[in-house]
Formats: structure tokens, C-alpha cells, sequence
């Protein structure tokens, strides 16, 4: 019976510092999510940034704790009389939206050119083919 409690034992001596490895749990990684974002959030509000343009710089950060973050730095700087910071870095331009791409203008087959140029410049569609068959 003692030979049967020693691997258990051994198992939980092991997992008991899995913390102390890095390894985090889910209730750990989301603490630390939220953390961050009420700091986005506090650091949007210092530098004078509106919350929206907060939510739209960090879109993957939960929104309700960059509000909160916001909300506690406003009313910090209120209390101690403390104005914003101008950033010195603008704000990215938004993503253009994605679009077909234009379509290549096509290139004719030389009309008036001698032979010479002829095979320097760019082939037409089929030119290939045409080329094989002769």
C-alpha cells in the first residue's frame, strides 16, 4: 500500500510549482488581459487620446477594461489638477479596405516595329503559341 501512494505523491510534489515555470492558467492569462488593458486604457486618457480611438489602436484588448482604465485616469487627473500629455507619435492611418485589384493593362503586339525590337518587347496573350507553331 505505501509503493502504491509514492507515484501519486510524486506526481503532486511535481505539478505543485507548475507557476513557478511560466505555465499560466486560464484565470492567470486573464487577469493579466485585463491588467493590461486598464493600463491601454489609463495611458490612452494621459496622453489626451479620445476612447475611441483607444479601442480602434488596440482592437484586441477587452474594451469594458480600457474604459475602466480610462475612467480611473480621468478621474486621477481631475483630482490632481494634471493635464494631458500631447503624443508626440500620430495616429496609424486606418487599413483601406480591400479592394479587386486593377486589372494590367494589356499589352499590344507590335505593329509598326521590325523584328529586332519585336523580341524585346513584352509578349501579347498567345504570343507564346504563336511562336511554337512557326
Amino acid at each position: 500500500m505505501k509503493w502504491s501512494l509514492a507515484p501519486l505523491l510524486l506526481v503532486c510534489v511535481l505539478t505543485a510549482g507548475c507557476e513557478q515555470l511560466g505555465i499560466d492558467t486560464p484565470a492567470a492569462a486573464a487577469a493579466k488581459r485585463d491588467a493590461d488593458s486598464k493600463a491601454i486604457g489609463g495611458a490612452c486618457r494621459h496622453a489626451g487620446r479620445a476612447i475611441e480611438d483607444c479601442y480602434t489602436l488596440y482592437r484586441k484588448a477587452d474594451k469594458a477594461a480600457i474604459y475602466a482604465g480610462w475612467r480611473e485616469m480621468d478621474n486621477y487627473m481631475r483630482e490632481n489638477k494634471i493635464e494631458p500629455v500631447t503624443p508626440v507619435v500620430p495616429l496609424p492611418k486606418p487599413p483601406e479596405p480591400a479592394s479587386a485589384p486593377a486589372p494590367a493593362p494589356k499589352a499590344s503586339a507590335p505593329e509598326d516595329e521590325d523584328a529586332e525590337d519585336a523580341d524585346h518587347a513584352p509578349p501579347a496573350k498567345g504570343a507564346k503559341a504563336k511562336k511554337a507553331a512557326h
